[in-house]
């Protein structure tokens, strides 16, 4: 009886050590990271980690009746180090209303223009603005309403699955 025990005993052990107390790692992003050693690891810093909308955006253009006709809007795209970078992506830009005294100021979206592709370098250097670091847009825009403000998000996919946006308070000006 007592050889018994002892072998359900260290049957017990055995198998309570084999039954794995093995972590599952859950993938945070869309992508493996890369290899230390590879090319990709050396350049993945350079590519864009952050999306600045810069204050030179505003409402542009007014027909007779003084209604707004354009939005100007400039984006810098930001390296891991802060520096502003040119680089291929596609980018997305969309108009909600913007909710006064609300903790959540984005309101109902009023428009979502066309994506827009810079993934070619021809198209890509149309937008850029060297002297400004900076990609130029101009979005075609009727208002609804007069002196309205609004909350423009500009989402940039860019190579390798990334995913960056902004946001920006337009108001109109007086």
């Amino acid at each position: 009886m007592n050889s018994i025990y002892i072998s359900l005993m260290f049957f017990s052990i055995l198998l309570l050590l084999g039954a794995g107390c093995e972590s599952v790692q859950v993938s945070s992003g869309p992508q493996p990271k890369p290899d230390p050693g590879s090319d990709v690891a050396l350049y993945s810093h350079y590519a864009p980690a952050k999306l600045d909308i810069m204050p030179l955006t505003e409402f542009a253009g007014q027909d007779q009746s003084g209604r707004t006709l354009q939005i100007n809007l400039y984006i810098s795209l930001l390296d891991s180090f802060g520096s502003q970078i040119k680089s291929p992506g596609i980018f997305r830009f969309e108009l909600y209303e913007y909710v006064q005294r609300s903790a959540q100021p984005k309101g109902a979206r009023l428009f979502l223009w066309p994506d827009i592709d810079l993934t070619n370098p021809a198209k890509n250097n149309e937008y850029w603005q060297d002297f400004l670091r900076a990609y130029q847009f101009t979005l075609d825009f009727e208002p609804q309403t007069a002196n309205q403000a609004y909350i423009l998000q500009v989402t940039c996919l860019c190579p390798y699955g990334s995913r960056l946006s902004s946001d920006i308070l337009l108001k109109p000006s007086k």
